[in-house]
């Protein structure tokens, strides 16, 4: 006699841990979060987005503030509006989404994958978001 669960699909768990879901997931989001943000103008207030903790706490701007007034731009094809909302985090976008696309290939071939940075790569980075924090908010 057969056993009742032969030869149907992966459960519900199996697909949870797979490596592409996590990827897919943040995709996924991000794609709904794209969708709303299209519609909704975050350079004119009353909507429903979120405010940035450290601008709310400190009244300065922190190094990514101004992204979803970039995002909005770039999808709009305001490239120079989006250029003046965040420089640094526009200029940054690229290898953000490449890490994404890599992260979701790796993940389609069954591996799982994290990105590592060299210490020397970390305290860059946060030299530049450092710098970028001051600069942004002196001038």
């Amino acid at each position: 006699m057969a056993e009742p669960h032969a030869g149907r699909g992966a459960g519900p768990a199996t697909v949870l841990r797979h490596a592409a879901t996590a990827p897919l997931a943040v995709f996924v989001a991000g794609v709904a979060g794209a969708g709303y943000l299209y519609g909704t103008n975050p350079h004119e207030p009353g909507h429903l987005l979120p405010q940035c903790p450290f601008r709310y706490l400190t009244g300065l701007l922190c190094p990514a503030c101004g992204g979803t007034r970039m995002v909005y731009d770039l999808m709009h094809g305001q490239f120079s509006a989006a250029w003046h909302d965040n420089r640094v985090l526009l200029l940054a976008s690229p290898f953000a989404l490449a890490l994404l696309g890599r992260w979701f290939l790796e993940g389609v071939r069954g591996r799982r994958w994290r990105p590592t940075l060299s210490p020397r790569a970390q305290a860059m980075v946060l030299v530049v978001a450092v710098a970028w924090t001051v600069v942004r908010n002196v001038a």
